[in-house]
């Protein structure tokens, strides 16, 4: 049996989105994408292959189908995504999960450092669209709640995840009208530790390059549990660790202009104060 889902998590990208896809898939009522990052709704990416090939990453019987690709929330990087979704799925219900936007900069610029995609200093890249745009999160918002009821979009943050997980998840489940009741010891397994965010050499780039298609069939059919130390066991050799940047003043400064305002449009709309935030 193929489905649709009714469930996408939107973003945003390190912000806890991987995490959460895990989470959720472990609830005997919710099943999970295979692939967590479908992207379906982005042109460049799947959106040509069509419905038919989006309903089969949706199998068996379950009340809650879901994905989570967090460059749906990239605009104006990605236009078009939030009125895509609604053409397909209307009635879906969004989660969007959202960091102390700084912070998530840095986890940005780091995880591309560590996919050898970027290698500017974070003085000289942190002006670049595609860092800023996603930490913009009210004006990603705003691409979804045009098409979308604001009953069918739940926003929760990184941090009450990591710090108050049980209780988040519980939100989350009553969101989806699923058992929130349901408990695992699994829920307290961590994704994307720092201790994988080692950069290939010249050579590991040239081995994952050779060996890219085997490499990605394993990936994905084996648990989540098992993907980072997959990773770690095979590229270790191949590797450097990505040390993580610390900003100095006047930069992070210069970020906290730039995302105060957008900040504050998000605070006055979902009533949070978020007080841990830089911004």
């Amino acid at each position: 049996m193929k489905n649709l889902p009714n469930l996408i998590i939107i973003g945003a990208m390190k912000s806890g989105t991987t995490s959460l896809h895990y989470y959720l898939g472990l609830h005997p009522e919710i099943f999970m994408s295979k692939t967590k990052e479908l992207d379906f709704f982005i042109p460049e990416y799947n959106w040509d292959k069509g419905i038919e090939w989006y309903k089969l990453n949706f199998t068996g019987k379950s009340k809650i189908y879901g994905e989570a690709s967090p460059r749906y929330t990239n605009y104006p990087i990605r236009d078009g995504v939030a009125e895509r979704i609604r053409s397909v799925v209307p009635n879906t219900k969004l989660i969007y999960i959202v960091r102390d936007p700084i912070e998530r900069i840095i986890s940005h610029y780091v995880h591309r450092c560590f996919m050898a995609k970027e290698h500017r200093k974070i003085s000289e890249a942190f002006s670049d669209i595609k860092y800023i745009c996603v930490s913009q999160y009210y004006m990603q918002l705003k691409q979804f709640i045009k098409y979308f009821p604001r009953y069918n979009v739940l926003i929760i943050t990184s941090e009450d995840l990591k710090n108050n997980r049980l209780q988040t998840l519980q939100k989350v489940f009553k969101f989806l009208d699923v058992d929130d009741t349901f408990y695992s010891s699994r829920f307290f397994t961590s994704w994307h530790l720092s201790k994988y965010k080692r950069r290939k050499t010249r050579m590991g780039l040239r081995f994952e390059k050779k060996i890219f298609p085997i490499y990605q069939k394993i990936i994905d059919l084996l648990p989540f549990e098992m993907r980072g130390v997959f990773k770690e066991i095979i590229f270790f050799p191949f590797s450097r660790k990505v040390e993580r940047p610390v900003l100095d003043n006047n930069l992070r400064e210069k970020l906290i202009s730039i995302l105060k305002d957008d900040i504050n449009q998000l605070r006055e709309y979902t009533g949070c104060d978020f007080k841990d935030w830089s911004v």
